[in-house]
């Protein structure tokens, strides 16, 4: 079977590094889905409108591998413990393929790029192809009780994030929250703790330098 993208979705994130680990844990973070030009129908997403989030089935593109392994080892146990990859949700799979669970905030049905989906909390790279969307059914995908395996035995905290108000002024007002949100869960990999290394980060067409100790974080420089 073969299958193709039918959509992009653009982002402030250019590179993997400083993007949240998984889905919804920054709602402030915005991006936009822009149809493939075969599939750049109104009526495709008639009626999407009434609900209020989306699933994206989407391709790891930067992860792409002729061979796999059965097992990995996941940043959320600092990668000193290996799992069964279809125990995790890393990207390193048989078939590269990722799922997020994102807000729909608008639906844009007309336009020259039309329709546009507007989204919140993804946690995808810019230009990430996807090839499918439906609907988040509450009554479904939601399971109370439901088991959270490994990570549910692992803490998860945030930082406190310093970023001097000249600096901050240099990002873009509707993106500040976005960014401050991101830098709080901690863009560093989990085997990293050095508190003198300077960490550079590419977001919204900036370069944001900071540091990291004692549970916070430093910003040092944003520049374009």
């Amino acid at each position: 079977m073969e299958i193709h993208p039918i959509a992009r979705i653009h982002t402030d994130f250019k590179e993997k590094f400083g993007i949240p680990r998984q889905s919804g844990l920054v709602e402030a973070l915005r991006a936009s889905i822009i149809f493939d030009p075969p599939y750049r129908v109104a009526d495709a997403v008639r009626g999407l409108e009434d609900f209020t989030h989306i699933w994206l089935l989407w391709e790891f593109s930067q992860a792409r591998r002729e061979t796999w392994s059965p097992t990995v080892r996941p940043p959320r146990l600092g990668g000193n413990k290996r799992l069964g990859v279809f125990a995790t949700r890393s990207p390193f799979r048989p078939n590269a393929l990722g799922l997020s669970a994102v807000r729909l905030e608008a639906v844009e049905p007309d336009g020259p790029r039309g329709p546009v989906l507007h989204v919140s909390g993804a946690d995808l790279l810019d230009g990430t192809p996807i090839y499918d969307i439906k609907p988040y059914l509450p009554y479904a995908d939601a399971i109370p009780g439901a088991s959270g395996g490994f990570t549910g035995h692992v803490e998860r905290k945030c930082l406190e994030v310093r970023c001097p108000p000249a600096l901050l002024e240099k990002v873009p007002a509707d993106k500040r929250e976005a960014l401050l949100a991101v830098l709080a869960q901690d863009p560093r990999p989990s085997y990293q703790s050095d508190p003198q290394r300077v960490y550079g980060m590419a977001f919204a067409e900036l370069q944001v330098r900071f540091t990291v100790e004692e549970g916070t974080l430093a910003v040092k420089e944003i520049h374009t």
